[in-house]
């Protein structure tokens, strides 16, 4: 089956990208470096083409209260032009996908917009799910990105990079914050969305945007010596912010308690979702499992699979592993047994036939300077 390609793939091309099929899409893995990207990121800016990701639009009147049941977050804690991290859960409380919800506000009339971005091996997944579960003739849902291009500019210099490329102030936009607009030096027509949201521990934007606006952004940042960044350095930079992975740290076997998401529960705000007699009675009973950071003595890297062993006791395993190269050592996230899952419990993990000491940590190995 032919792999899928982004509207910017001949940008890759140029830039003698090393490509990789990830999700069903031909992405760039590293352009100049996994090492250099990753600290281009954290000392200034780099950006990231994340076209495979998913967008779906929902429309309606009051859409929110048509789609609450999806989410175990009250969507009403946030209101127009704002963004807000959650799950979609199953029947069994198990972790559909995590996404980011966006609250465009009305558009036409009466009729409300809002965008959910999803992961990209999630996409078929969740939009059957809701389309499934959906009063349809209440609200529409459809494909928001279509051929357009999904863009990630991340760093402590990405703010300044982006204000000079539309030529006005993001300052009044917060954390998490949204705007969709026309910025007519670049488009008289075109409508660009950009949020302060990221995946990398770091100010950032993502932005939506057209093939012609994105190659224009693309062209502005090359000017200015930013450098385009492939997967491997998200990943590093995503596992160092203690960020999840889909399909490695969180799926439909994992609820958001053991995954250390309980925040994004609201059982106290009383509205029904999918899920959610499970995870009242996982509340009560507490958790089996649960999701914790992990360092590693030496240069062994702990990839997905590894065990974790207490003496001989079998405690655990890697979901996500990598070298630091912010903090010159290895990290992980594992799944530990309640038990064993307390801070600084030294452990040891089976790498290729031999036990490396460890120490369970909290998720997040990186934060930024305020």
């Amino acid at each position: 089956m032919d792999l899928l390609k982004s509207p910017l793939y001949s940008k890759y091309i140029q830039s003698n990208a090393k490509l990789v099929n990830f999700a069903g899409w031909e992405m760039p893995i590293s352009f100049s470096g996994l090492i250099n990207e990753h600290e281009s990121v954290r000392s200034s800016a780099g950006f990231f083409d994340i076209s495979h990701m998913g967008v779906i639009s929902l429309r309606g009147v009051n859409p929110k209260d048509y789609i609450q049941k999806f989410f175990p977050t009250n969507l009403y804690s946030f209101s127009k032009n704002q963004g807000l991290y959650t799950v979609m859960l199953n029947d069994k409380g198990g972790i559909i996908d995590d996404l980011i919800i966006y609250d465009l506000g009305q558009q036409e009339g009466d009729t409300s917009e809002i965008i959910l971005i999803v992961n990209a091996s999630r996409y078929q997944v969740d939009f059957s799910w809701i389309k499934n579960n959906l009063n349809t003739k209440k609200i529409s849902i459809s494909n928001a990105k279509k051929d357009k291009v999904l863009l990630a500019l991340q760093g402590k210099d990405s703010f300044k990079l982006f204000e000079d490329w539309i030529k006005s102030s993001i300052s009044h936009i917060p954390y998490f914050g949204c705007e969709y607009k026309i910025f007519k030096h670049i488009s008289k027509e075109e409508k660009i969305f950009f949020s302060k949201t990221g995946y990398t521990g770091e100010n950032g934007l993502e932005i939506l945007l057209s093939k012609k606006a994105a190659i224009n952004l693309w062209d502005f940042l090359i000017s200015k010596n930013i450098s385009p960044c492939g997967l491997g350095a998200r990943d590093t930079l995503r596992l160092e912010a203690g960020m999840h992975l889909y399909g490695q740290d969180i799926n439909e076997e994992t609820s958001p308690y053991e995954a250390g998401l309980s925040w994004l529960v609201h059982l106290e705000n009383n509205h029904e979702f999918f899920g959610r007699d499970f995870l009242e009675e996982q509340s009560k009973i507490g958790i089996p499992k649960k999701l914790v950071g992990l360092t590693i003595e030496g240069k062994a890297i702990g990839r997905k699979g590894c065990k974790i062993f207490k003496g001989e006791e079998n405690i655990g395993m890697i979901t996500s592993g990598s070298w630091s190269p912010t903090n010159q050592k290895a990290i992980a996230f594992a799944y530990i047994n309640t038990a064993h899952a307390y801070l600084n419990n030294e452990v040891e993990i089976l790498i290729r036939g031999k036990k490396f000491k460890g120490c369970i940590t909290k998720r997040a190995f990186y934060k930024k300077d305020i």
